[in-house]
């Protein structure tokens, strides 16, 4: 062969692989980037092309795939009580996704790797790809005795409910709410003007309140504080007396903390289970001074707060706090410094403790299935975390019951049944009315449900710690009360 030769062969050969090269970063590396472009009409339509998984809840379809007439669009998301199971479902929009649409995409648009038998199997048979079903833990009519009890509130707010032995996730409202069709119309306009007029609503629809955010959890909190008290050691137990000042003096500081109101709690000493019936802040102040920074840490990470977690959707991760002077663990104690929760943090407390210590991870997908029926994943219930020693979840089992039959929860109870709660009211630092909480299980003896009820700006008008009872507590037996009555 002349060097003519060689050199058009060397030129052709360079030429071709630069060809390849270019092919494989277009359709490899770059796949991504083209693929999520807006400008990529096909993918655009491709999004419609497919019929996409149901989303079911105890047995009812939330959300599916409806087929249309339109050839652009084969079909659209169809949401039954949209408003109800909005930041359980989320919206499939043009060109995104929220809440178990977005975490579950892949296989509800049966992309995913786990549906590759099934497309192999529907390309030879001829049959149209399909994507997998989605089965939730949510049970409807929990979630809608939540939805109710919560609306009634006239407030925004959130309620979770858990299974104490599994995790599963038995109800998860957020209000104010939307509706989901409304995002997931084909029409980019409309979709994307919509969700702009939603994301600029400062009520904020959009946000899952129960994981996306976090709260001062106010004296709900004396139950981890109560917690740390017992776990460092395992001879005290309710009727250990502590101190009780009217007013705590701060260390460092010219003030003091004082009791809700400025009330005293006893007569300068009580028993530790007195103390939370009534939600005294001075006992609760000066136990978390005496243990420190590290343990009370040590106890919050414990319930769950160390690791960052997702049930799919990823879950705000939940904190006492940073390192702080003496003054401030005093008042990090009663739940009112720089500790942050989500409700759901709040539930998985409650939980732990009716699940005698420990924590069980939540999780909100119970089966995927594909379309004819056959299970690609089912929930892998994990244990997260012993928060507790079995001893030490039956002495504040003990303390909760008498909250509700002595203290501050009265409205949480529920006739022919011993429920645990701790009612409480967080301050806020921008002016507005203190949040109500209250975080509860029942039955005491053999829980079936655990919960947190948050009600934001929802303590105003009712007076004293009974805030938390006033407005929080009867959302959470209306909630109990679905779970029991069968």
């Amino acid at each position: 062969m002349n060097s003519t030769l060689k050199r058009a062969a060397v030129a052709c050969l360079t030429l071709f692989a630069l060809l390849m090269i270019n092919v494989n970063v277009l359709q490899a590396v770059n796949a991504d980037k083209y693929r999520e472009d807006p400008r990529n009409r096909r993918n655009y339509f491709d999004r419609y092309a497919v019929e996409r998984g149901r989303i079911t809840a105890g047995g009812k379809i939330i959300a599916e795939s409806v087929e249309t007439k339109d050839p652009k669009f084969k079909f659209v998301r169809k949401y039954h009580d949209g408003r109800l199971y909005a930041h359980v479902t989320g919206f499939f929009s043009p060109e995104s996704a929220s809440q178990i649409e977005g975490a579950k995409n892949k296989l509800l648009d049966g992309s995913s790797p786990d549906l590759l038998l099934r497309r192999s199997i529907d390309l030879f048979t001829g049959e149209p790809t399909r994507g997998a079903n989605v089965e939730v833990t949510i049970n409807p009519k929990v979630q809608k005795a939540a939805y109710d009890a919560l609306r009634g509130s006239g407030k925004r707010g959130a309620v979770v409910a858990l299974e104490p032995k599994t995790g599963a996730i038995l109800a998860m409202v957020s209000l104010p709410t939307y509706d989901p069709a409304e995002i997931s119309v084909t029409d980019k306009g409309k979709a994307f003007g919509r969700y702009d007029e939603l994301a600029a609503d400062k009520s904020q629809p959009l946000l899952n309140r129960n994981i996306d955010r976090t709260y001062p959890p106010g004296s709900t909190y004396k139950v981890v504080t109560a917690a740390a008290f017992l776990e460092d050691d395992s001879s005290r137990g309710p009727d250990t007396v502590v101190p009780a000042p009217q007013r705590l003096p701060l260390p460092n500081t010219n003030i003091s903390l004082p009791n809700y109101g400025g009330a005293a709690c006893g007569a300068g000493q009580v028993p530790l289970i007195f103390a939370l019936e009534r939600s005294c802040n001075t006992p609760f102040g000066q136990i978390g001074m005496d243990l420190g920074y590290d343990k009370m840490q040590d106890q919050m990470a414990r319930f769950g707060s160390a690791e960052p977690f997702s049930i799919p959707m990823p879950v705000a991760q939940s904190n006492i706090g940073p390192r702080e002077d003496a003054a401030a663990l005093a008042k990090t104690a009663i739940g009112q410094q720089s500790n942050q929760m989500t409700p759901m943090q709040m539930a998985m407390i409650a939980a732990g403790i009716a699940n005698n210590g420990v924590v069980m991870k939540p999780y909100l997908v119970n089966k995927v299935s594909d379309a004819k029926g056959d299970t690609i994943e089912e929930a892998d219930r994990e244990e997260l975390s012993e928060a507790v020693s079995s001893e030490t979840a039956g002495k504040l089992r003990e303390m909760m019951v008498s909250v509700v039959q002595n203290g501050t929860a009265n409205r949480a109870q529920i006739p022919g049944v011993q429920v645990a709660g701790k009612t409480g009211t967080a301050e806020t630092s921008n002016g507005q009315p203190p949040h109500a909480w209250f975080i509860s299980f029942a039955p005491a003896e053999n829980p079936q449900v655990a919960l947190a009820v948050l009600v934001e700006s929802g303590a105003a008008n009712v007076g004293a710690e009974a805030t938390g009872g006033g407005t929080a507590a009867p959302i959470a037996k209306a909630v109990m009360e679905a779970v029991l009555n069968k």
